[in-house]
């Protein structure tokens, strides 16, 4: 080996002594307690068949180049109004993915003077999006907590314009953030409120609209992530708000300047999910019902670990990655796909099983998922 071959090398050994080595797999028949595809439209055929229901011919294999080039077309431009009156709001600029979405959003809008209070457990994409901002004052406030978030809008509310950022519903723990309480409190500091709704998209509000909407927040909330790759079965992803906002970041949001548009297929894709949530047939209260199910079985057997979570994300607490390693085995025994969450993905000490709901799944299944979990 060169030199950087046995750097790498010596990394990749150093992780696998921790446990926490990660490696591709592919989803054998076992039971789906592992993806994001929550309300089945990918795994069922539903959307697929809806897009073979709308669409007489197939979309483009390829966009030919990014959207200020080649890439634009009338059906992502009809799209994005489609979303953004889905969600409420002015305009929606599609992106790439859910990672291109938050990094282009938060590093084109962040400068100098700027400072960026984030929640500790915003995903990554996030974390990186404030990495790559020109911004000087970044902090992070403690999870979900309304006082240190409070203290330090007061702290830094001289420093210049302020960007508060947090997900609705957080993908790690499952657990909601306090939108009602966070919004009010920007604006009485007059800080920009930014909502990522990747896991809420499909589940929560009316017509899947997302946390925000629920409650009616949608006027108080600068700009929200949407992304296609959950809930809605597809990929991609969308920032809605003002059209100053959109204006803007098709100006200076390199992941979206500095990449190839999605193709047509892809457009048609999501505009059909969208069509699906408009549509009498979408409701979210099987999902809903599950996931109750799924909590009192919980309770019942007194299964002790599991964080507090209304959403279809369900996390259950190892403390380790042996032990979350361990246990996800024995689950893939009985029948049942759920991944470990090992650190560094998660701090050292929340290393967890990360348990995901879906449409499809039965109360047979979750049964036997409680009945594993009892026996530890």
């Amino acid at each position: 080996m060169n030199p950087l071959e046995q750097l790498l090398a010596t990394k990749l050994k150093e992780r696998e002594a921790n446990g926490n080595l990660r490696s591709l797999s592919i989803a054998g028949s076992e039971a789906d307690f592992f993806s994001n595809d929550y309300l089945g439209l990918a795994s069922t055929g539903l959307l697929n068949k809806l897009i073979q229901d709308t669409y007489t011919e197939a979309g483009g294999t390829g966009s030919t180049g990014s959207r200020l080039l080649s890439g634009n077309n009338t059906e992502v431009e009809a799209l994005e109004n489609t979303i953004a009156t889905h969600h409420g709001a002015q305009a929606a600029l599609v992106y790439n993915s859910g990672y291109d979405a938050n990094i282009g959003l938060i590093a084109a809008i962040g400068h100098r003077h700027t400072t960026i209070l984030y929640d500790e457990l915003c995903h990554a994409s996030i974390i990186d999006g404030v990495r790559l901002s020109q911004t000087q004052n970044t902090f992070k406030f403690r999870h979900n907590d309304i006082a240190d978030l409070s203290e330090k809008l007061q702290r830094h509310s001289e420093k210049g314009p302020l960007i508060v950022i947090t997900e609705s519903v957080f993908s790690m723990d499952g657990d909601t953030a306090h939108l009602e309480l966070i919004a009010p409190l920007c604006s009485a500091y007059n800080a920009q409120l930014i909502v990522d709704e990747a896991h809420a998209t499909g589940v929560f509000g009316n017509r899947g609209a997302g946390l925000v909407c629920a409650l009616g927040l949608q006027d108080q909330v600068f700009a929200r992530v949407h992304t296609f790759g959950k809930a809605l079965g597809c990929h991609g992803a969308v920032v809605v708000g003002s059209a100053t906002l959109r204006q803007y970041l098709i100006n200076y949001s390199r992941s979206f300047i500095y990449t190839t548009a999605l193709p047509v297929h892809s457009i048609r894709a999501i505009a059909c999910a969208y069509q699906h949530l408009a549509s009498p047939v979408y409701t979210a209260q099987p999902l809903h019902d599950l996931i109750a199910y799924f909590r009192h079985s919980s309770n019942q057997r007194n299964i002790t670990g599991f964080v507090d979570s209304n959403s279809p994300v369900q996390a259950y607490i190892t403390g380790s990655n042996e032990s979350a390693n361990h246990l996800a085995a024995q689950l893939l025994s009985a029948g049942l796909q759920i991944k470990a969450i090992r650190s560094p993905t998660v701090p050292k000490g929340s290393e967890r099983l990360r348990m995901c709901l879906h449409t499809f799944n039965t109360h047979e299944q979750i049964d036997i998922l409680m009945k594993v979990l009892s026996n530890q």
